[in-house]
């Protein structure tokens, strides 16, 4: 999305930094939304009333605390992924326009470029948030019994690695891909128009054009984005989810397999499971991510079209 003045390397460190501030907003929302796909998805079991009941549900039984299970996996994972997606992206984008930046918007150039970048990422991001699902779906209560719990991450990467072989840790890989892939061409999409459409408008009525203002644009821009993502994935997330969590080692792992199950179940409330908290993190959490991200590319000198 910018040329950098010495190498690409300074893209990939601004994503980086973004994925942090992603995480430490946006991951108590994602708790809560993995427990409601788990457990309000299942035919028997614990049936959380709402995203409300299940955070309340949460800090009774475990505390500030599981709120944040799983963050150390999604915080490493985020982190790489968030820097790998921004960077590739940026490189990509640049490369599809020739090596010069373009001053509006072009689709032909934004969705392979996002699309591409969401599908290398999920190779990164399958196995971290395998681990970070199943160690969210552990807290809650006595659901999961005291000598089967995860330690730790590790143990829990490990202990998949040796019941499921090395393909178990990326159950769900294909899921995955095509919830990145789809997700960030939404993304990117909404990002670069909404952004576009907000400095063109900005500066053609206001003559102070400041940086609190690029903030704002930022805000919105990136909340949007967000949204978005979620809205035309989620049920492919939800899929994964399921997939991910399964006891079973020989679950089906066909998404569409999945989701037609649940929708005879449930309808498409169903497919639209965590959607409350899914869209309350989303606009925070992605509001930072984009915010972070433009001030580093910023505080690196990179040139933003």
């Amino acid at each position: 999305m910018g040329e950098s003045s010495s190498s690409g390397f300074k893209e990939y460190v601004a994503g980086l930094i973004a994925g942090v501030a992603t995480v430490a907003t946006g991951h108590p929302f994602d708790t809560v939304k993995v427990k409601l796909q788990k457990h309000n998805t299942e035919a028997h079991g614990i049936q959380y009333r709402s995203g409300l009941h299940c955070t309340a549900r949460i800090l009774k039984t475990e505390g500030i605390r599981g709120l944040y299970s799983g963050a150390t996996s999604s915080f490493i994972g985020m982190a790489f992924e968030s820097s790998l997606l921004f960077g590739i992206y940026s490189q990509t984008k640049l490369a599809l326009q020739g090596g010069l930046p373009s001053s509006v918007p072009q689709p032909q150039v934004i969705i392979p470029s996002a699309a591409y970048g969401g599908a290398i990422i999920s190779f990164v991001l399958c196995p971290s948030e395998l681990v970070k699902c199943r160690m969210q779906i552990q807290g809650t209560d006595s659901l999961v019994p005291a000598s089967s719990r995860y330690k730790s991450p590790l143990d829990c990467a490990l202990r998949t690695v040796k019941t499921e072989g090395v393909a178990g840790i990326f159950r769900g890989g294909y899921t995955t891909l095509l919830r990145e892939s789809i997700g960030n061409s939404v993304f990117f999409s909404v990002y670069e128009y909404v952004r576009y459409h907000m400095h063109s408008h900005t500066k053609a009525t206001s003559s102070n054009y400041s940086n609190l203002m690029d903030t704002g644009i930022g805000i919105v821009s990136g909340g949007l984005s967000g949204v978005a993502f979620w809205l035309a994935v989620l049920p492919l997330d939800v899929a994964k989810t399921i997939i991910q969590t399964n006891p079973d080692k020989n679950c089906p792992r066909n998404p569409f397999h999945v989701l037609s199950n649940i929708y005879r179940r449930a309808g498409l409330n169903g497919l639209y499971t965590g959607l409350g908290p899914t869209v309350a993190r989303a606009f925070p959490a992605n509001a930072a991510a984009i915010v972070t991200w433009e001030l580093a590319m910023k505080m690196l000198g990179i040139k933003h079209d």
